[in-house]
């Protein structure tokens, strides 16, 4: 039987259903594998609900998500800064791998992600005695405000970006970017740095993107809604992540409905908290329906008229693939949700906002505009499960003929 070591290493909850996406696909092709999961909470409250099985061995670890609610101030997070202070536990957090790896005997470790193991195996190339894959669906890091110190700790990061993709052969046995080419931003790391797109090319295998669902399964409103209990009425859905940063966003949403009421009496809010808010937290108003974790979001996203959002990278291409009308309010000083915003953009999916100049009466103003807008985005490079499952069955094949 061949073992191996999925570790979904995502922030949110975001990643973690497209790895078991993944997997899904990857048992199809190879029936006799056993997988184990290592993940964070909330991402592996997902997995243990699907009957999964999960190693105690995160536990160990240090929370990534819990470190970005703690380095968040207000609606903004500086991921310069949120790397540099994560660098001082990757040695910790890789080792807990490695344990893991030796104690279980797996054949082939797979992770999303999971910077803490690429960053100690280029520190300490003796220590990768396993095949591994990493899977991510951003390049680099870039600086986001005019401070020196920022753009020098993001050029010693991006070094790492650098080292990983040059040594491809000797820190990972493959590389699978979900998503394209253009999703990588045609620029340099930094000074004197190569270029992010060009220095992929030829190194890195795009798989396209991935869904937890068929878009054409939802494209009947009225279905959903009926499916899912709603009514006939206009109805906005406002998210706010796997994250404890998003309360601001949703609290917004709130003050921002009763002025759309004025407009659109019979009007039906919801908002949807992740799984670390309570929903007793937010300020609702009059009327706003809050709900708790949404294990299926894409759901009531796809019965909405309107969908509002933060700038995470699941979401809006869920909503893009669902061919809906949507605001969006990438994190400010998050560089990654940056690229989100520029993959939107090409799509001509969603609206940016700004959160910081966005008051409610603003925000009012936007749904309004947009609020049952015909929508039209091109088609995506949906699949990615497939090729991604193929690519790690395939390097599974080869260690088992070596």
């Amino acid at each position: 039987m061949v073992k191996i070591l999925y570790i979904s290493g995502s922030i949110g909850l975001g990643h973690v259903w497209r790895d078991v996406a993944i997997v899904k696909e990857l048992k199809r092709l190879n029936p006799g594998i056993d997988i184990s999961w290592m993940a964070e909470h909330p991402a592996v409250n997902v997995l243990r609900s699907m009957g999964e099985k999960v190693l105690p061995d995160a536990e160990k670890t240090v929370n990534t998500g819990k470190t970005v609610d703690q380095m968040t101030k207000g609606y903004e997070t500086n991921m310069v800064d949120f790397s540099m202070k994560w660098l001082k536990v990757f040695p910790r957090n890789a080792q807990v791998v490695f344990d893991a790896v030796k104690r279980e005997s797996f054949d082939l470790v797979v992770g999303d992600e999971t910077y803490d193991v690429i960053v100690a195996l280029l520190r300490s190339p003796e220590k990768k005695t396993f095949p591994f894959v990493l899977i991510y669906d951003f390049v680099g890091h870039k600086a986001m405000t005019s401070r020196p110190k920022e753009h020098l700790e993001g050029w010693m990061i991006n070094r790492f970006w650098i080292d990983s993709i040059i040594n491809k052969n000797k820190v990972q046995d493959a590389l699978i970017f979900i998503g394209v080419p253009e999703d990588i931003p045609d620029e340099r790391f930094g000074l004197l740095q190569p270029n992010k797109r060009r220095l992929t090319k030829g190194r890195v295998d795009f798989v396209g993107y991935v869904l937890p669902f068929d878009p054409r399964d939802y494209r009947e409103k009225g279905k959903v809604r009926k499916e899912l209990g709603y009514s006939d009425e206009p109805l906005i859905v406002a998210s706010a992540g796997g994250t404890a940063t998003g309360k601001l966003l949703l609290d917004l949403c709130s003050r921002a409905y009763p002025l759309l009421k004025r407009t659109m009496p019979d009007l039906k809010m919801v908002v949807v908290c992740g799984p670390k808010m309570d929903p007793k937290n937010i300020d609702a108003s009059d009327g706003l329906s809050v709900m708790g974790y949404v294990p299926f979001l894409y759901r009531h996203l796809a019965a909405a008229d309107l969908c509002i959002c933060s700038g995470g990278g699941t979401t809006t291409l869920e909503l893009t693939a669902l061919q809906k009308p949507f605001l969006f309010f990438p994190l400010e000083g998050y560089s990654e949700q940056d690229d989100v915003a520029n993959r939107c953009q090409r799509y001509g999916a969603g609206v940016r906002v700004r959160f910081s100049s966005t008051p409610p009466e603003v925000l009012a103003q936007q749904v309004l505009e947009n609020i049952n807008k015909p929508i039209k985005y091109p088609d995506m490079p949906l699949g990615g499960e497939v090729k991604a499952a193929n690519i790690i069955n395939h390097l599974l094949e080869g260690g088992r003929s070596r």
